[in-house]
């Protein structure tokens, strides 16, 4: 299995980027996709996820209202949508999908990561 983003960039304060994930490989299901982020000397946090049966959504509270995340299953891809974009915003942002796979006989259901893709805001 592997997770390509691609989308990141240097931009200035209220512009907008779309960072795009793609899956492939051997796997059954995704389940959710999403996105993380870690700036430098902070935790990998959570930005936002879809769940693939429903579409339903979570986004980090800092990210509400300027952010959005969508799929599209046929092509195994996300989106995320970053519109009035912050400096607080840099950071790496790393794709993940929580997939299932065939494990032999059984069905495995674990998280999978992407290289990760710079965003860096300018104020």
């Amino acid at each position: 299995v592997q997770l390509v983003e691609s989308g990141g960039g240097l931009v200035q304060a209220g512009d907008s980027l779309r960072l795009s994930c793609v899956a492939s490989g051997s796997f059954i299901r995704i389940n959710y996709m999403g996105w993380y982020r870690q700036a430098p000397g902070s935790q990998r946090e959570l930005v936002a996820r879809i769940r693939s049966t429903n579409n339903s959504t979570n986004y980090a509270d800092s990210v509400k209202g300027r952010f959005t995340i969508s799929g599209d299953s046929a092509k195994n891809t996300a989106y995320l949508q970053m519109n009035t974009l912050k400096p607080e915003d840099t950071a790496v942002y790393y794709c993940y999908a929580d997939l299932t796979t065939m494990d032999d006989t059984e069905r495995v259901r674990d998280d999978y990561w992407g290289r990760g893709t710079q965003v860096t805001v300018s104020s």
